[in-house]
């Protein structure tokens, strides 16, 4: 699975929703009340790709001193004419994928055009699939970045160098003033970056809150953009929205799908000086979408395994 095929990948998936093709259904997410772990399950029906499945996992915090990925998934495909199992998929390196990819997909769509200076609140895990995914969506000359714990950055850098871009460490202030993309990418639940420290013009792609109280910008930054999201029921109850909301600062009558910038039904980005945001909540369609698209190539390429089910 390339970082190419995820980004065609989710483009379509979030086109197919704006067209009401394609539809989300109630997230289920529970605190289990055993190793710190949260659990749930993400699905949905794509009527165009026929995409009928769901992902189930969660986040299981002490699986790093297990040598595992704190998230775990796996992606359940069915046949959309017969209910039968179509497909079961390994869902972690998808979900890291499928997130870069929406945060790439906003840039593309949103982002100025004359972008140089990406910058990256985060550096955990996800990060890396966050920057070389959003990296290639202009030409950018330099990356700048903070996280909670600086010696995490190395790690980063080393990806940014990779691609051959420079990399500062800065604080969040000096990253908002520097950066003309902004990728958040963490599970905090205090806002990191203030609405005084973002320049008009500015995209911003928040993609860590996912969870009732998480919250990486200031409400009154997000107020102060343009918001765009993967979907609005879903950025207002658990995504970055939910604050803005509550507070009074945005409606979401005010909040765009940004499959409708994709299918032209929404100009997207207005002037260079407005500052445009993504809420990417994460949704079970990015999942399937992804997840059918490795099937398909698997399967081309003569690597799936067939079995009797």
């Amino acid at each position: 699975m390339s970082r190419q095929d995820s980004f065609e990948a989710i483009e379509g998936v979030f086109a197919a929703m704006a067209q009401g093709s394609a539809r989300n259904f109630p997230v289920i997410r529970e605190a289990l009340g055993h190793a710190d772990a949260l659990y749930g399950f993400k699905s949905g029906f794509d009527g165009d790709a026929l995409n009928l499945g769901l992902k189930s996992g969660g986040y299981w915090p002490g699986n790093a001193a297990r040598g595992l990925t704190n998230h775990q998934s796996t992606v359940f495909l069915f046949d959309a004419d017969t209910g039968r199992c179509r497909a079961v998929v390994g869902g972690n390196l998808l979900t890291a994928l499928r997130t870069a990819a929406a945060a790439a997909v906003s840039v593309a769509h949103l982002a100025r055009t004359d972008a140089r200076v990406l910058g990256m609140i985060g550096a955990g895990h996800q990060a890396a699939f966050q920057l070389r995914a959003v990296a290639a969506q202009r030409s950018f000359e330099k990356v700048v970045g903070w996280n909670r714990s600086p010696e995490k950055l190395t790690a980063l850098a080393a990806v940014a160098e990779e691609l051959g871009l420079p990399f500062e460490a800065v604080s969040p202030a000096e990253l908002g003033a520097a950066a003309d993309v902004i990728v958040t990418i963490t599970s905090s639940f205090a806002p990191i970056l203030k609405s005084a420290d973002i320049r008009p013009g500015t995209h911003l792609a928040c993609m860590g809150t996912d969870t009732r109280g998480k919250q990486e910008v200031e409400a009154a930054l997000v107020a102060r953009a343009s918001v765009f999201t993967d979907e609005v029921a879903q950025a207002v109850g658990i995504g970055e929205c939910q604050h803005a909301v509550a507070a009074g600062l945005l409606a979401p009558e005010a909040i765009t799908e940004l499959g409708k910038v994709i299918v032209q039904e929404h100009p997207g980005r207005r002037s260079d000086a407005e500052i445009t945001l993504f809420d990417g909540t994460g949704v079970g369609l990015q999942d399937l979408a992804v997840a059918s698209r490795v099937v398909e190539l698997a399967m081309a390429r003569g690597v799936a395994t067939d079995v009797e089910f």
